[in-house]
């Protein structure tokens, strides 16, 4: 791998803006819900089936290491039913950017 490679897989790509806006908006679902019942860190890792330590990053918004279906399987933990809806994309075919809706 040559060192142009390199640089553009570490560059960040509209793709992973919108993957990371999405993770935002679970992660914010995730923490309204923790508070909501009063959950410690330490009883949502365990909910979880991850560590303390995790759960504190990903509340302070270092949440990379935590894919969408991850985040989506702590929804569930807590309770959520969790629907993925597929349309089609509007007029025109152009592509648009995804969407979510947390109700």
């Amino acid at each position: 791998m040559n060192r142009l490679d390199k640089m553009s897989e570490s560059q960040p790509t509209p793709r992973h803006a919108e993957d990371h806006i999405l993770k935002a908006q679970l992660v914010h679902k995730i923490e309204a819900l923790l508070k909501a019942r009063g959950l410690k860190q330490v009883e949502a890792a365990r909910l979880f089936g991850v560590r303390q330590p995790d759960v504190s990053k990903m509340l302070r918004g270092d949440f990379r290491q935590f894919s969408l279906e991850r985040l989506l399987r702590f929804l569930v933990a807590l309770g959520q039913d969790v629907e993925i809806v597929v349309t089609p994309h509007g007029e025109g075919g152009a592509a648009e950017t995804a969407t979510l809706r947390i109700a």
